[in-house]
């Protein structure tokens, strides 16, 4: 019998990257961003103007993705779900060349339990093979061919054609 599989993205499924904007923010220009401000927005889109920027390069500067704070629950689920389907990172890294090792460090040191094999660094999502893909990005559902499933982020409140889950406890009820 064939297992399904099922490719999850890092940022903002199971790596808080919100956090070091508004930590990189925060040191930059002493204002705080918070998850109420974003709800149905991007980040360029409730800073000013002049900030703007700044706020996109974060992510091409060096350590950015680097210790970024694990999801909650993502590594107990994630576990057990490795245990019945074949599980995948599924992350564009090809956005961001500087995040490359960042990201394979940060799941060797959190996600152990994934082999290194069974992480796609990638531009275009619609290339994975898989049965589901859990991501935070609904743009990344358009050409995929198995189901998408929306982990729930401040930027994608007002997304409404595709399944949602708001923690990794419902990712739970839904694949164990």
């Amino acid at each position: 019998m064939t297992k399904k599989r099922i490719a999850v993205d890092m940022d903002e499924v199971i790596a808080d990257s919100i956090s070091r904007f508004q930590e990189w923010y925060g040191i930059d220009f002493q204002l705080t961003l918070s998850l109420e401000e974003l709800r149905g927005k991007n980040f360029h889109e409730v800073v000013a103007p002049e900030h703007q920027e700044a706020l996109r390069g974060y992510p091409n500067r060096p350590g950015f993705f680097k210790d970024l704070p694990v999801i909650a629950d993502s590594q107990r689920i994630l576990s057990e779900i490795n245990q019945r389907y074949e599980l995948f990172i599924a992350t564009a890294a090809m956005e961001f060349s500087n995040s490359f090792l960042d990201k394979y460090n940060w799941l060797q040191q959190h996600f152990d339990f994934i082999p290194w094999r069974n992480y796609v660094f990638c531009g275009d999502k619609s290339i994975l093979n898989a049965d589901y893909l859990i991501d935070d990005n609904a743009f990344n559902f358009e050409r995929f061919r198995g189901e998408g499933i929306l982990f729930d982020a401040p930027h994608n409140v007002n997304e409404t054609r595709y399944r949602r889950v708001n923690s990794w406890q419902e990712v739970g009820e839904i694949f164990l």
